[in-house]
């Protein structure tokens, strides 16, 4: 099943290896995708390209991906971006600012295939 390739998904992922793999699994499925290596370069790309949904991990360098959530939904533009967590922290390890900052769906990883992700990203969006 093909999306509609106006829909633009940010994938901020500082692992190449995992952020090639999600960024082949989208684009394969029809989204536009736009990656970035780590929080402010997360920030600067999602400020510049208003994407329709942000996949974030949080342990990265330069800006960890809870700095990056705070910075964006502190301004008008990034304060109603869909945003799905995705990381290898289990939730209960997780920074407790994320409790008071809006997120579609925080998922861990390992528990879930690249397929389900996408899956996951689709209910969001419909």
């Amino acid at each position: 099943m093909s999306t509609d390739t106006t829909i633009k998904i940010l994938i901020v992922e500082d692992d190449e290896p995992i952020r090639t793999l999600y960024e082949i699994k989208f684009e394969q499925q029809g989204y536009q995708v736009i990656t970035a290596v780590n929080g402010l370069d997360g920030y600067q790309k999602a400020e510049t390209a208003m994407p329709d949904l942000i996949l974030l991990d949080l342990r990265m360098p330069v800006m960890t991906g809870d700095e990056m959530l705070a910075k964006m939904r502190a301004t008008d533009w990034g304060s109603s971006i869909r945003v799905v967590i995705l990381t290898n922290i289990s939730k209960s390890e997780a920074p407790m600012s994320l409790r008071y900052m809006h997120v579609d769906r925080y998922i861990t990883k390992v528990h879930q295939t690249p397929s389900q992700i996408v899956e996951i990203v689709r209910e969001i969006l419909a």
